[in-house]
């Protein structure tokens, strides 16, 4: 993946779950345009994307059977689809079972499956949406 200068998100490759944010789960073996305009930062992680765009929103797509792209469900998006909120930073990531995301007032947020506790929430509780770590 790449977002070229003026803002345009291009995708190319295994389009395993929908990762390429292309609205199907075609291979691509030349850049493809994902959906939209002004995309700021972008992260793969296994089969999950996680990407912010210059406004402050924060999207994801791609698959989803552990809850790890925030959408307070797990349903599989093959194209971008907004979290909600427009605060967060272009720091962000995102793994194979979960994602994380700092806003611009400097909290860290996260989400996804919490089997081993790596979401800072002081139990293995999975979470859907996105949950603030500490104060």
């Amino acid at each position: 993946m790449a977002i070229k200068t003026d803002g345009s998100l291009w995708t190319w490759g295994l389009n395993i779950n929908g990762v390429l944010g292309v609205n199907d789960r075609t291979y691509r073996s030349s850049p493809t345009q994902v959906p939209g305009t002004n995309w700021n930062t972008i992260r793969l992680g296994g089969s999950v994307t996680v990407a912010t765009k210059t406004d402050g929103t924060l999207w994801s797509w791609g698959y989803n059977s552990y809850a790890e792209l925030g959408q307070n469900n797990k349903t599989l998006y093959s194209s971008p689809t907004q979290i909600p909120g427009t605060t967060w930073s272009d720091e962000i990531s995102s793994g194979d079972k979960g994602g994380g995301a700092i806003k611009t007032d400097g909290t860290l947020w996260m989400w996804g499956q919490n089997g081993g506790g790596q979401l800072g929430q002081n139990n293995t509780t999975a979470y859907s949406s996105p949950k603030q770590v500490g104060s």
